[in-house]
């Protein structure tokens, strides 16, 4: 298997696990303390960015771990708020538009997530984890 496709199943895989911690914590806020589903969102969002920011550099792209971990979170956090812009619209047009994702909240997470994937998985490979040889 080539690198490249390695990499990305590992973005995936890293991705997956942010996935569960996105949707479980978006279901502990929302369904058991009754937070706004939106605001609920947000927060599951950045903490889940925050797990799988620290995973992808350790994991996915190791190369670049040796860069500062404050500044690299930031480029991370920023380069992927247009996929996690992305995610979230599609999320609340979820939400909003159709009774089974307002019921299970985890579809539109799905959702949101599968529309972000493209987007994080690039910016992420070459705005924020390129390596050294590649700035």
């Amino acid at each position: 298997m080539q690198a490249s496709n390695r990499e990305f199943l590992r973005f995936c895989a890293v991705g997956s696990l942010g996935f569960v911690v996105d949707a479980g914590l978006l279901q502990v806020l929302a369904g058991r303390f009754g937070m706004d589903p939106y605001a609920s969102r947000g927060i599951s969002f950045l903490v889940a960015a925050t797990v799988t920011w620290q995973l992808n550099r350790c994991y996915t792209f190791s190369a670049a771990a040796a860069a500062r971990g404050y500044r690299q979170w930031g480029r991370y956090v920023a380069v992927n708020a247009v996929g996690g812009g992305l995610n979230y619209l599609t999320y609340a047009l979820g939400v909003m538009q159709v009774d089974m994702v307002r019921r299970y909240l985890f579809l539109g997470v799905a959702t949101g997530s599968a529309v972000g994937l493209l987007v994080n998985y690039t910016a992420s490979k070459y705005l924020v984890f390129r390596s050294v040889g590649h700035r």
